[in-house]
């Protein structure tokens, strides 16, 4: 296939990526107002805007177990973006119309304005910040070579950046003088509405051209011999439900979806327990990465209005402060908007740069320049300065969306490798990698993959030392060939990794308040941001980027 016809395929697949991301970045931006409009305090608007991120550090992890499970004829992951993109879309109906729908409630009045609010707020966060799991999933499961993986992510995290500049534009636009704005009823209303057409285009393309191969059995699950209880951690009930798909799926689809979700919580909440050590490795490195980047997202325009222009925030409207404090806010996001076309340019480059430069290099240098731009950031009393440094904090955007996604599919390429269980661990630590061609076969391999030596047989298995001159038998009995290494779904690891980014949100959230009123200054916020940057520095060190990181 010529490159640019899959280039184009990828940009298809990716469009509910970057319909998502618009609905997100334009629905939250233009949702705060709304929120003080109806009466609701400041404190508590921003524990509304909490509450999708702590739903989906509840939910991510089923959700994504689940779709590396789900038996339907339609797919395994796309009947989750269809349930999670029908939330999105109520949400966006809701929102703009919270006023109209509590009218038709007499009892209910602003109270009741405002819940339908709340529930709009959260069901558009939650709902949109879950769907990128299964459909991150789908881009493993449709390119599974390494190079391919590469492209798809590199376009995933291109497509979600355009989205967040176009997400960031579109309330910043006037659309109440239009003629559909009239027609509508307002500015919200017709913003709503654009995003609703948006959202819903970029639903139908995705569904169209992603032609997910559907399970017809319970062979078709992955990765393994899942369905044998007992030796997975997967309870008996939940296998047997599994393997009655049929009989199920009378009772109608949705209806199984919720039953195999239930009954396979207690194994999903073990096995996202129990990680693997390079994914454990691989999310601590990204939750303080993420860390590092959301607090300087999430309170970049607070500090420029604040630190930059010296505004008041709570200053009475028409003052020489709050004018100074809204310039800033404006220029703040500027730098945010800029940050997300930088990451859009890096998107499109990530590909060459690891394959140039390696996913090391490319992980350790984007935090790097992240950090040094934060603490230029602090530093600098110049607007232009910190404006060019804001927008190099995109190439770290772009890197975090997309290296580690791609490092997980590599694990799940060769979990024998990466995923051994106790009895192969001890093997790795000297240089040997064990591979499991056949169920009685072995092939042990060195580090530089110079020594190959397949052994077998019924009788037993054996491998070799590093270099070749020891010979250590092993019973069948003792190894355990079907069960040799972790057996997780890509979709499960990859909820993992989503959660890493919902609780870089829960954090700065929850105590850089509490910092900025202690140092009394904003400039805290950034200093903090720097900070997680040096620690994400450290522990991307320790990040398992390929098989020589094993032995150390």
């Amino acid at each position: 296939m010529p490159g640019w016809r899959s280039q184009w395929r990828l940009v298809l697949l990716n469009s509910l990526t970057c319909g998502l991301e618009i609905c997100v970045a334009a629905g939250i931006t233009y949702v705060p107002p709304l929120l003080l409009e109806a009466g609701v305090e400041e404190q508590y608007m921003t524990m509304v805007l909490g509450i999708g991120p702590v739903l989906g550090l509840i939910f991510i992890p089923v959700i994504g177990s689940a779709s590396d499970h789900c038996n339907s004829s339609y797919g395994r992951r796309r009947p989750f973006i269809w349930l999670l993109s029908l939330g999105v879309l109520l949400a966006l109906l809701i929102i703009p119309h919270a006023d109209l729908l509590a009218a038709y409630f007499t009892w209910g009045g602003r109270t009741l304005e405002v819940a339908f609010l709340i529930l709009g707020v959260g069901l558009l966060d939650f709902c949109g910040q879950v769907c990128f799991t299964p459909l991150e999933a789908l881009l493993s499961d449709l390119y599974h070579d390494e190079e391919d993986c590469n492209q798809a992510f590199a376009m995933f995290s291109f497509m979600v950046s355009l989205g967040g500049c176009v997400g960031y534009l579109l309330p910043a636009l006037d659309w109440s003088r239009g003629l559909l704005s009239v027609y509508l009823g307002g500015q919200a209303e017709c913003l709503f509405f654009m995003l609703i057409l948006i959202f819903v285009t970029s639903v139908l393309i995705t569904m169209k051209v992603s032609e997910e191969p559907s399970c017809a059995g319970v062979a078709a699950l992955e990765p393994g011999p899942l369905l044998e209880a007992g030796r997975c951690g997967v309870p008996r009930s939940c296998c047997y439900l599994l393997k009655c798909k049929l009989r199920l799926l009378k009772s109608g689809p949705l209806l199984c979806l919720l039953r195999t979700c239930w009954s396979m919580t207690p194994a999903i909440y073990r096995s996202y327990c129990h990680v693997p050590r390079v994914m454990r490795q691989l999310c601590v490195a990204q939750l303080c990465s993420w860390m590092a980047v959301m607090s300087f997202m999430l309170f970049y325009t607070d500090f420029v209005g604040e630190g930059l222009y010296e505004g008041v925030p709570s200053a009475a409207p028409g003052t020489a402060s709050r004018q100074r404090y809204d310039d800033g806010i404006r220029m703040g996001s500027l730098g945010l908007f800029l940050q997300c076309a930088t990451s859009t340019v890096f998107s499109l480059l990530m590909s060459r740069l690891v394959r140039h430069f390696g996913s090391r290099r490319v992980y350790m240098s984007s935090m790097v320049s992240f950090t040094i731009s934060a603490l230029v950031i602090c530093m600098s009393k110049s607007v232009v300065l910190v404006t060019v440094m804001s927008a190099l904090t995109g190439f770290a955007y772009a890197t975090l969306q997309t290296l580690p996604y791609t490092l997980t599919c590599h694990y799940h390429k060769e979990m024998e490798v990466y995923m051994p269980k106790n009895k192969i661990k001890n093997l790795l630590k000297n240089g040997i990698v064990i591979k499991q061609d056949s169920i009685t076969h072995l092939t042990a391999v060195d580090e530089e993959g110079g020594l190959a030596h397949k052994l077998g047989g019924t009788n037993g298995h054996a491998f070799f030392s590093q270099d070749g001159s020891d010979y250590y038998p092993l019973p069948t009995d003792r190894m355990d060939l079907p069960t040799g290494y972790e057996k997780r779904g890509v979709g499960l690891d990859f909820a993992i990794l989503d959660s890493t980014f919902l609780l870089s949100q829960v954090f700065p959230t929850l105590f850089m308040g509490m910092i900025v009123q202690f140092t009394k200054s904003v400039t805290a916020y950034m200093a903090s941001s720097a900070i997680f940057g040096i620690i994400a520095i450290y522990l991307a060190n320790h990040i398992i980027f390929d098989q020589k990181d094993l032995k150390s």
